[in-house]
């Protein structure tokens, strides 16, 4: 194989492929549409030549069989008035009239086979031209739906490692963690109320029970004092109360150590 040869296959390789890669269905189809209707135009043309030609011999064959019987009952009249010179003149020329129709009727039929397949191709490629319309309707749709499919696949395969969607993961990771801190904020806050509240309930019942002994030592230091003269205090008296203040203090010295 010579170089030549080598270096054209690789050309026209390359050219297939940048063909093959730039051609569009929808355009390619719409282009090969176009040249159909071109192509239904001229043979639009050559069937209405065909028939004007048709129509054309037609009439020189009539006008050709006219003249030949016209010179037909000419040549019987010359021969009735006794001219035979003059009916042989006029059956020449009906006999060139005649050898025109005949000739004329061979081309009128070829004109007329002509017509006939012309007429058929055109009916033939306009039932092939409406049935490209629909199959590219029905292409064009299946391109486009394949178009929009590939570009819906390319666009999720893009999505899971796009900027935009790792956006939308850190985002919820951040909602996340602050729904988190709220509901710790929360959990801490109601600990530290119940506390609160437990501490208020817990200092009434000793507050309680501190007026109750506190009522209690009153009385009980009334009562003695009652039993006991006005007027004669005696000297242990003294040293029992600072034992009940002495008592009094230890307590609240506990209470506030609770």
């Amino acid at each position: 194989m010579g170089l030549f040869d080598r270096v054209s296959r690789v050309v026209r390789s390359n050219l297939n492929a940048a063909v093959s890669a730039a051609e569009d269905p929808e355009k390619i189809l719409e282009q090969a549409l176009i040249d159909m209707q071109e192509d239904l135009v001229q043979l639009r043309q050559a069937v209405a030549s065909a028939i004007a030609s048709q129509k054309r011999m037609q009439q020189q064959y009539n006008q050709a069989q006219t003249e030949s019987n016209n010179w037909q009952q000419r040549a019987q009249l010359a021969l009735q008035k006794g001219d035979e010179n003059l009916a042989r003149e006029a059956l020449t020329r009906r006999k060139t009239q005649t050898e025109m129709a005949t000739s004329l009727k061979t081309q009128l039929d070829q004109q007329s086979a002509t017509v006939d397949t012309l007429k058929r191709n055109l009916i033939a490629l306009e039932g092939k031209i409406s049935e490209a319309k629909t199959k590219k309707d029905m292409l064009k749709a299946r391109a486009s739906a394949a178009k929009a499919n590939e570009q819906l696949q390319s666009t999720m395969g893009r999505m899971g490692t796009s900027t935009a969607m790792g956006a939308f993961e850190r985002m919820e990771d951040k909602v996340l963690q602050m729904e988190a801190r709220s509901q710790a904020a929360a959990e801490l806050a109601g600990s530290t109320l119940e506390a609160q509240f437990a501490q208020l309930e817990s200092g009434s019942d000793v507050d309680d029970e501190l007026a109750a002994m506190k009522a209690q030592l009153l009385g009980g230091s009334s009562e003695a004092q009652g039993s006991l003269p006005a007027a004669s205090a005696p000297a242990g008296n003294s040293t029992s109360t600072s034992d009940v203040d002495d008592e009094l203090e230890k307590l609240k010295t506990q209470l506030d150590q609770l």
